[in-house]
């Protein structure tokens, strides 16, 4: 009878395990790639280190023009362990082409390869690369962006925070002689404290409070479960980093996100305000979005977006 009682929460631990990670697929399906084929100056799976396949990134030029251009920096989303520099995330950031930019979209080493620092480590390097290699291709490297959804919100307002932050520095990977500050930082909807999540999430209702299992992709990018390693998950949490001489922020959020609780947000853009000053700070909360989606990319909320990117990169 035990026997027969274990096997039966053993198979029921795996279905729920199972839906989880479906539930995860489903909820971070990326929409279709973007058709690049009219982007004449284009550089595609340039390595910007070389430990891992994961370490490389496309470079968009706009068709016309000699440069050096300001750079959008695009950082994908998809829990840290799934997602892709080409697929549609990277689509609203090439409407950058039109607007002068050009556009760097980064590929780095997620959970299923590797744990916190990495991901932000190959961040920096990529940044330090583009500025290395500016004049190769027609770059201004003294106006970077970084811009990222979701997991890419985290790590752009992550880069954003921790300009001078050595610890989050990996130098073997490259450009040491460069540093990986920025000019500006545009995050969409990006988690910020982990542990705060499944509290924020059951004071809304509006999705499921767990964040804190050891299966979440936050503990997973920390290598455990986010309540038994604060400590940790707070080194992940770009308001530990912010500091006077941060750049400016817009942040930007649904106000029915049930993924990543619109507090984050908030609370993030609150303490940005008191250090760095409202002025360079603005949080824009999109009624009724929920975890991305296409309130974010209407073609008023991306003239807010380049308006924001314009004044500070131009």
């Amino acid at each position: 009878m035990t026997f027969s009682i274990n096997k039966f929460k053993i198979l029921q631990a795996f279905i729920l395990i199972s839906l989880f990670f479906l539930m995860l697929t489903s909820l971070f399906a990326q929409p279709t790639a973007p058709n690049t084929s009219n982007i004449k100056r284009k550089w595609l799976d340039v390595a910007y280190a070389t430990v891992s396949q994961a370490q490389k990134l496309d470079i968009y030029l706009p068709n016309e023009g000699d440069g050096p251009f300001p750079v959008i920096i695009s950082i994908h989303g998809g829990a840290f362990m799934m997602g892709d520099k080409g697929d549609g995330q990277v689509t609203a950031m090439l409407q950058g082409l039109k607007q002068g930019y050009a556009v760097v979209s980064i590929n780095y080493r997620m959970s299923g390869e590797a744990i916190f620092p990495k991901d932000i480590n190959d961040v920096k390097a990529a940044i330090r690369w583009v500025k290395a290699n500016a004049i190769l291709y027609k770059l201004n490297a003294n106006k970077i962006a970084v811009w990222g959804g979701s997991a890419g919100g985290n790590l752009a307002a992550l880069a954003g925070t921790s300009g001078d932050v050595k610890e989050l520095e990996d130098m073997d990977l490259g450009n040491a002689g460069q540093n990986s500050r920025v000019q500006a930082v545009v995050d969409w909807f990006g988690p910020t404290d982990f542990v705060k999540m499944d509290e924020q999430l059951k004071a809304t209702g509006n999705g499921i409070p767990n964040h804190s299992e050891a299966a979440s992709p936050e503990s997973k990018i920390i290598g455990g479960k986010i309540t038994e390693f604060p400590k940790l998950a707070a080194l992940a949490n770009p308001e530990t980093y912010i500091t006077k001489d941060d750049p400016p922020f817009l942040i930007e959020h649904g106000t029915k996100d049930q993924l990543v609780p619109t507090q984050q947000s908030v609370n993030f853009a609150a303490k940005l305000e008191k250090v760095v000053g409202k002025e360079k700070v603005t949080l824009h909360l999109l009624e009724g979005a929920r975890h991305g989606g296409p309130q974010f990319e209407t073609a008023e909320n991306l003239s807010l977006v380049f308006a924001f990117l314009d004044k500070y990169l131009k």
